[in-house]
């Protein structure tokens, strides 16, 4: 039997490393966001659930500033419709941390309000039962 409710939200945090820059001055691809939105949908289906269900797709993404190497990031997915076998799901990602690499090769700092960088909407798909 279905969990999922409007408003079950799920929140992952991750730290980027410097193996993932791609671009210059550190710069992540917007792909790795995509991937922690992929992540944390998984979850939704599972606490929603009891099944990793399929994401089918996503009807906006923004990216609205940087994520780099160093940072360290939190992606939220909250389901804002409920279908039968599919969940709309509302995405952010905020930057909670980032490196500082202009102090010291290992300095970072605790962000006084988080940095939203990317937010999108999409939809997954359970399986019926």
């Amino acid at each position: 039997m279905s969990k999922a409710t409007v408003g079950l939200t799920v929140t992952h945090r991750r730290y980027v490393p410097y193996s993932h820059a791609h671009y210059a001055g550190n710069l992540v691809d917007g792909a790795y966001v995509l991937a922690l939105f992929g992540d944390v949908a998984t979850e939704v289906c599972i606490q929603a659930d009891d099944d990793e269900g399929l994401f089918a797709s996503y009807s906006d993404v923004q990216f609205l500033q940087p994520l780099r190497a160093g940072d360290v990031v939190e992606v939220q997915a909250t389901i804002s419709r409920v279908g039968n076998r599919s969940r709309d799901l509302d995405f952010s990602a905020y930057v909670v941390c980032r490196g500082r690499p202009d102090r010291s090769a290992s300095a970072a700092e605790v962000l006084a309000e988080p940095l939203e960088i990317t937010r999108a909407k999409g939809t997954v798909v359970v399986p019926v039962g």
